[in-house]
């Protein structure tokens, strides 16, 4: 899908859908990204003013119009910046995140397994990570993106609360890696045993992980490594290029392998940020 497949794509309220359809939020960030990279300013306006009418009164934003409910699409719609969603709606953003904690980490969910006699805890309490939605546990993809806005406000605009919910989100990342290299959504041992790493989720937390130096860095851009000579998803291939990329280790002049079909307005947008990314015009880091 080209850059003009993915204005076609557009509905007219001026967000995007992720196939057909109404609109949703994630889609109209990655849309708005990939046209801005594109010098293509007239739709991403258009998809701005959108999200803008979206804002909930907590600060945060919901996945579609109709959702009424707060989640993890907040720190997506943060990496525009306050250039676009304004300078108010980008300062209350940054405290929704600033806010949010994957439940396991609450005093209030720590007490309760007390209560019940779980010893053992579900996740360091020093780490708070981010959920998909509030209420529920932390994971590592909304953790990921999440870690992407703040790093690129504390880049900004240096405040000690945000470096700390980086430092913090970091450690959570660095806890969950997989022992064979990479990450999967969750846990390293969900059940008891160790799970696999994915592809999609690897790709992140190493974006997320920008600048660290660790062994479990170092085993996940290994496993990185691996999955972009193998997977031919074309949602895993962008964040593997991503997290290898902000690492120095994507293979000199890559190309997506023949037969990878971008069938989603994510995906394709996703693609035409991380090429242009590649070409020095970086949306996402700034």
């Amino acid at each position: 899908m080209s850059t003009e497949a993915l204005i076609r794509k557009q509905n007219r309220d001026g967000g995007w859908p992720y196939v057909a359809g109404g609109s949703w939020t994630e889609p109209t960030v990655l849309a708005i990204l990939a046209l801005e990279s594109a010098g293509e300013t007239a739709p991403a306006e258009r998809g701005v003013a959108w999200l803008r009418s979206l804002v909930r009164s907590d600060g945060g934003w919901p996945p579609r119009r109709e959702v009424d409910q707060s989640s993890w699409v907040t720190a997506l719609v943060t990496l525009l910046g306050p250039e676009q969603i304004g300078a108010a709606a980008h300062r209350r953003a940054i405290a929704w995140l600033l806010d949010t904690t994957g439940e396991e980490t609450t005093v209030l969910f720590r007490f309760r397994e007390w209560l019940l006699g779980n010893d053992t805890p579900v996740s360091d309490p020093r780490f708070p990570a981010w959920p998909w939605l509030p209420g529920t546990a932390a994971w590592v993809g909304p953790t990921s993106i999440a870690i992407l806005a703040l790093d690129k406000e504390n880049r900004r605009q240096p405040a000690a609360a945000i470096r700390r919910r980086i430092d913090a989100g970091r450690q959570f990342l660095l806890s969950r890696a997989c022992d064979e290299g990479g990450w999967n959504h969750g846990a390293p041992a969900p059940l008891g045993y160790p799970a696999p790493p994915y592809p999609e989720t690897t790709g992140m937390a190493l974006a997320a992980l920008r600048g660290i130096q660790a062994p479990q860095v170092d085993r996940g851009l290994t496993a990185a490594e691996r999955f972009l000579a193998e997977c031919r998803s074309a949602d895993a291939l962008n964040w593997l290029r991503f997290g290898l990329r902000v690492h120095g280790r994507l293979p000199a002049g890559y190309c997506t392998p023949s037969g990878v079909i971008y069938r989603t307005v994510p995906e394709t947008s996703l693609d035409l940020v991380m090429t242009a990314a590649e070409q020095g015009n970086d949306r996402i880091w700034g």
